[in-house]
């Protein structure tokens, strides 16, 4: 189909955007193939009125586990066992895939066109990404990790990640997950937040150099980026020595860490949404403890300061959600936008230009996807209001255009409690 989307505003997703009126979005099935002045000849095309309302690039979530769907528990699970459960049989695999396809829906229906997986079940994202691919379901783009790299007590070992006993080891689930057709490959070199047992363990690091390396260049032989879970200045040193090429969440940061940035050319995804409630949460709306809330505080601050540091000194950075955890949604992406906003000081326009265009550079499909101009994919989104003014109003989309396709029924499993303590920071 083709469409001529007209009278609306575009904000086409670069870093200094304004609006811009009286201009035609032209597309060919997948793609933008024009943006044309209004009054132009529109034979052809089917015209779609955006009566007025504000129309953008397609939101980008570069950090997200699509088994989990944010809804706090009082009881903490095992996630281990969780895993094996759901993958005990043929029967119970098929249920919780059709979990991960019902939560990539809501990244959809929230704006978001492209979503980058940081360790999942097995195969599945690829499983799922393949899907939507062939128009078996509806979803956005998936670059998907599909299980991470992990070892013997690290983060998510044995859930949603393999555990490595050696460089070999390591060497090989790389070489697993590439036959997988995997995008990119996900380690764990430090220990997070739900997993630290005493104050400030949370990114103690697990994975030992020689296996960040081996790992790293086996990828990169391969073609596939390696993305690092790493919440301690130590462990986000070691991985950019390594050869990673994104730091996902970061951590305080000093000169030899933004050398080693720049550097190594790598870049940092800035995960704010999961540790704000261990952070700034009362405990007893949380229900974590004492020393959870100190390495939440430590992981946010840390978070915070290194996104600000890494933008100080022209380093890339990107956005995602790390859906899955407690208290982060898959309908979510608008508040990372906000929190971007309100606790790294960056403007309306760059948050906004980090969750499009940024993102798109970052994860390498920045010729594909990321803003509105002639050539790039059509994934759009669309807004009652302006979003340079107000970041909130991505939270209630009119409509989602994700490789050319329109979506208007937007709808949402959404949690009351999750919403209210939300909302009282933003």
């Amino acid at each position: 189909m083709k469409y001529a989307y007209m009278n609306g505003k575009i904000l086409d997703g670069s870093e200094n955007m304004e609006p811009v009126e009286d201009k035609v979005i032209l597309t060919d099935g997948d793609k933008i193939v024009d943006i044309v002045d209004k009054g132009t000849d529109l034979t052809g095309y089917k015209t779609v009125s955006l009566l007025g309302y504000y129309i953008m690039p397609g939101l980008i979530n570069l950090h997200v586990h699509l088994p989990g769907d944010g809804k706090p528990k009082k009881k903490k699970k095992d996630p281990v066992k969780q895993v094996k459960f759901f993958t005990m049989n043929a029967g119970m695999r098929s249920i919780a895939q059709a979990k991960c396809e019902t939560n990539i829906v809501f990244q959809l229906n929230g704006g978001v066109t492209t979503i980058r997986t940081m360790g999942g079940i097995r195969n599945f994202d690829t499983k799922i990404r393949d899907r939507i691919l062939n128009d078996k379901i509806q979803g956005p783009r998936v670059l998907a990790a599909n299980m991470a790299i992990s070892v013997p007590g690290g983060h998510m070992a044995g859930s949603l990640a393999y555990e490595a006993t050696s460089s070999e080891a390591v060497v090989g689930y790389v070489r697993k997950l590439a036959e997988q057709k995997v995008d990119l490959i996900k380690l764990m070199v430090t220990g997070g937040v739900l997993d630290a047992t005493k104050e400030g363990e949370p990114g103690e690091v697990k994975m030992p150099a020689p296996y960040i390396k081996a790992a790293c260049d086996e990828a990169h032989k391969l073609g596939l980026k390696v993305a690092a879970h790493a919440e301690s200045p130590e462990g986000v040193k070691i991985a950019l020595e390594n050869g990673v090429d994104t730091i996902e969440h970061g951590a305080k940061p000093d000169d030899e860490m933004i050398d080693l940035f720049k550097k190594t050319g790598a870049s940092l995804v800035a995960t704010l949404s999961p540790a704000l409630p261990y952070a700034l949460f009362d405990r007893s709306v949380s229900n974590i403890t004492d020393v959870e809330q100190h390495n939440g505080k430590i992981v946010f601050d840390g978070i915070i300061e290194c996104a600000k540091a890494c933008l100080e000194n022209g380093i890339p950075v990107g956005l995602g959600t790390d859906t899955g955890c407690p208290y982060v949604t898959h309908y979510d992406m608008w508040r990372e936008l906000n929190y971007f906003h309100k606790f790294c000081g960056v403007s309306n326009a760059f948050a906004l230009y980090t969750a499009t265009k940024r993102n798109a550079e970052i994860a390498g499909i920045g010729d594909l996807t990321g803003s509105i101009e002639p050539g790039k994919c059509a994934d759009l989104l669309v807004t009652k209001e302006n979003p340079l003014e107000d970041l909130t109003t991505l939270r209630d989309p009119v409509s989602v255009i994700a490789k050319g396709k329109i979506f208007n029924q937007l709808r949402f499993l959404k949690y009351q409690n999750v919403e209210d303590e939300l909302d009282k920071f933003i």
